[in-house]
Parts: structure tokens; C-alpha cells; sequence
């Protein structure tokens, strides 16, 4: 609940701001490439929910530049690795909603999802109980990423 009552009702876009910060534990983002960024997402459906954004605001999966998409499938691939590997992770769902009407909670700023799941996990809480079950608080899973992105080389 302190997430979600401390969140901003700013309308600005969420990444570009992360990336304006210039205070990465604040606004957790995990890793920044040249073209490229990891961030958790704020609401996240699992620890470790990730976000692969590009650093270039208002782009569409169809107008971004071969070199966006390559930077941000690396990232991504490094992302499943490091989840894989520090959160014993069974499997993923990866995936990106492009638009308002596909789901896009920021439509403007193209992201893809990275979501770790578990033999057993309680993923069917929030559609049965209308509750999340996270075992570990962002501020946690913000240092154990940093640290594990910071050792693992792509």
C-alpha cells in the first residue's frame, strides 16, 4: 500500500522520468544501456518484474530503429538470465502491449515486460482475490538486481 498511495498522479511519462532522475534506487531503474534501460515495474505481478524501455520517448515497436530493438532484446535476454539465476525463476512471461487499448498502462513509451513465474506461484490472486503476493519489498529487489546486473556481463 505505500507504493500505491505514495504514487505520483503526474501524467508525465513514468520512463522518461526514471531516466531524468538521475537517482536510479529512487525510481528503480536497474540498468541503463546506450539505447536501452531496465527498470521494476512499480505494480509489479512478481518480484522481480522488469521492464526493458528504450530511452527514446514515443516510439512504436514499428518505428524503432534495428539497433533500439537489438539493444533492448539483449537486455532482455540478460534480464531473463539474471532472474533465472538470482530468483530461481521456472519460467517468463515477456511480452509488450503496444497502445491504450492493448493493455499499454504507458502508451507513449515503448517497454517490454519481463515477468518471472514459479512452479506453484500465486499468480491467481490478483484475478481470485484481487490481491498481489509479493514475498520481498521493491526496495529489496532493486539492490539484489543492481548488484546482480552490476557482476553478470551480458
Amino acid at each position: 500500500m505505500r507504493y500505491i498511495s505514495a504514487a505520483d498522479t503526474n501524467v508525465e511519462c513514468v520512463f522518461c522520468a526514471a531516466l531524468a532522475a538521475g537517482d536510479d534506487a529512487r525510481t528503480l531503474v536497474v540498468y541503463r544501456g546506450r539505447l536501452a534501460f531496465l527498470i521494476l515495474n512499480t505494480f509489479p505481478y512478481a518480484s522481480g518484474h522488469l521492464m526493458t524501455a528504450l530511452n527514446r520517448h514515443g516510439v512504436s515497436l514499428a518505428d524503432a530503429t534495428s539497433a533500439e530493438l537489438t539493444e533492448a532484446m539483449e537486455l532482455t535476454q540478460r534480464a531473463l538470465r539474471v532472474l533465472r539465476t538470482n530468483y530461481r525463476a521456472d519460467g517468463f512471461n515477456v511480452g509488450v502491449n503496444e497502445g491504450k487499448v492493448a493493455g499499454a498502462g504507458v502508451a507513449d513509451h515503448l517497454h517490454i515486460h519481463v515477468v518471472p513465474r514459479w512452479d506453484g506461484d500465486a499468480n491467481f490472486m490478483p484475478v481470485i482475490g484481487e490481491t498481489k503476493v509479493l514475498p520481498e519489498e521493491l526496495p529489496t529487489t532493486f539492490e539484489r538486481l543492481r548488484a546482480a546486473f552490476a557482476s553478470h556481463s551480458s
